[in-house]
């Protein structure tokens, strides 16, 4: 079984997100969305609001679970027993600073980083848009996975 993790903050979790886990699902038997704990990171949402959006986008899909995890990344993917990590990428930088953590995750553990370009119509969304738009109390529906409300 391929078991890939997804990790984030996910604070929300958006559209672009759930793109590239739906795109991943054809790569994987199974993906694990890890929410990982970031200290040095204000979060609007907490663990458990996030954990709840990610479920409304997944209701029902065995194949796709969510958790939270303080540790390093690599020890998330061994506790679930994935051999891989699927990313998203938007930009150029996006790539240079994935690059980077991907070859260290290999060279602390031997996880593969699977990397899948945005599609271009979500290239421009990201979790800081969209709490900007709450923010200022603006319509964020298109920038929501299907199904999904704050």
């Amino acid at each position: 079984m391929k078991r890939a993790i997804f990790p984030g903050t996910f604070d929300p979790f958006t559209i672009g997100h759930y793109s590239i886990v739906k795109r991943g699902m054809e790569l994987f038997d199974e993906i694990v969305i890890g929410i990982g704990v970031n200290h040095s990171k204000k979060t609007l949402f907490d663990i458990e609001k996030r954990m709840d959006i990610i479920k409304q986008a997944f209701n029902g899909n065995l194949r796709v679970s969510v958790q939270s995890y303080d540790c390093l990344t690599v020890d998330f993917a061994k506790k679930v027993g994935a051999k891989y990590i699927l990313r998203g990428l938007r930009t150029v930088s996006d790539f240079e600073y994935e690059h980077t953590i991907a070859n260290a995750n290999r060279q602390l553990s031997g996880l593969e980083t699977v990397l899948l370009f945005t599609e271009a119509e979500y290239s421009f969304i990201s979790s800081t848009v969209v709490r900007d738009l709450i923010k200022y109390n603006k319509d964020i529906n298109d920038f929501l996975p299907p199904g999904v409300e704050i």
